[in-house]
């Protein structure tokens, strides 16, 4: 989400949940939380991944989780990834992010966080 433009560590996980059996929806670049949010809904999704490089992380985490919560919907799990400072991460944690992933994660250990959250092996 945001306005940043730096899509790779998105699109690696991406492909890496997929070639570890799971549906993948890669909304793209530039998505708001509201269109994040809805997508999630029609989907009928498991969790949700968001990447964010811009330095808004803390807004946009809080806005979806708040807009999850508004449709009922807070047992969608969030959890994420990107540049994302160690001294945010537990505030990030506080509103309901399930887990942060920062640069140089192994896929490995991303799917099967994903599995463990979504119950699913």
């Amino acid at each position: 989400p945001g306005l940043d433009g730096h899509d790779r560590g998105a699109k690696v996980v991406a492909r890496a949940l997929r070639d570890a059996g799971m549906e993948v929806i890669y909304t793209g670049l530039r998505q708001t939380p509201e269109s994040i949010v809805e997508t999630a809904l029609q989907e009928d999704v498991d969790a949700i991944g968001l990447s964010v490089l811009s330095g808004a992380h803390n807004h946009l985490f809080k806005k979806v989780i708040d807009l999850l919560k508004k449709e009922g919907a807070e047992d969608i799990p969030v959890f994420g990834g990107g540049i994302i400072p160690e001294d945010d991460i537990p505030y990030l944690n506080e509103i309901g992010v399930k887990r942060i992933f920062g640069p140089g994660t192994s896929t490995e250990k991303i799917v099967s966080f994903i599995k463990e959250i979504t119950n699913k092996s």
